[in-house]
């Protein structure tokens, strides 16, 4: 009497477990790099709201703290829930939340972008001279720029633009979790004086840029 052999599942079920794993591999990552300027952020913010003083004062924050608290509370939101939206097993079983959560990032992108061009052109003494300010000023209108033409490719139904004007802007938003790197390393190397934080704060932004076209050509 023979008997029928049943198949053996478990090289699939380790398969779709592995892929499981991987699909939260960059969430992950990507909330650990803007955990702590976001923590800076909220200790600004407690600060801002007549708590105990941690950080260096701030005289241009003391006078206008509005666009600090749009910026800080737009990022936070920015960036963890859009460190979502890289998870490709999330958007495939929940579309629906992919897609009402988008029009969240997009306010609080638009936010972020549009809140550091107001303290880049306004906030007037800022470490960093010439240099920094310039890049401050292209990297938050090229951020406003991209989640608009992000937003325009997916009212058209063009998913593939829509991924990569928003992977390029959700890179420039993760800048200050990269400068953490390349300011430590700029003042090891250089000092602190404005040539040598105008470099090393640039530098991070476009490292992040080119790691994005790297991986919006790489998916294409």
């Amino acid at each position: 009497m023979t008997t029928r052999s049943t198949p053996d599942t478990r090289p699939a079920q380790r398969r779709s477990g592995s892929r499981a794993g991987s699909s939260w591999r960059l969430p992950v990552a990507l909330i650990v790099l803007s955990l702590i300027p976001v923590v800076f952020g909220f200790v600004r913010l407690v600060e801002i709201a007549g708590g105990p003083q941690v950080m260096p004062e701030n005289p241009r924050i003391d006078a206008s703290p509005s666009p600090v608290v749009i910026h800080v509370v737009g990022a936070a939101l920015y960036a963890f829930v859009g460190a979502f939206q890289f998870s490709a097993r999330l958007r495939r079983r929940h579309l629906a939340w992919h897609r009402k959560a988008g029009r969240v990032l997009v306010v609080a992108g638009s936010a972020v972008a549009l809140s550091g061009l107001w303290m880049t052109l306004f906030y007037s003494g800022a470490p960093g001279g010439a240099l920094l300010w310039a890049v401050r000023l292209t990297v938050s209108s090229a951020m406003f720029v991209f989640i608009g033409l992000g937003f325009a490719a997916v009212r058209r139904r063009d998913i593939p633009a829509h991924r990569a004007w928003m992977i390029r802007a959700y890179a420039l938003a993760l800048g200050a979790g990269t400068q953490i790197f390349t300011e430590g390393i700029g003042e090891a190397i250089a000092g602190t004086g404005d040539l040598s934080k105008g470099i090393s704060v640039s530098s991070a932004w476009v490292i992040n840029a080119a790691i994005a076209e790297w991986a919006v050509r790489r998916h294409a």
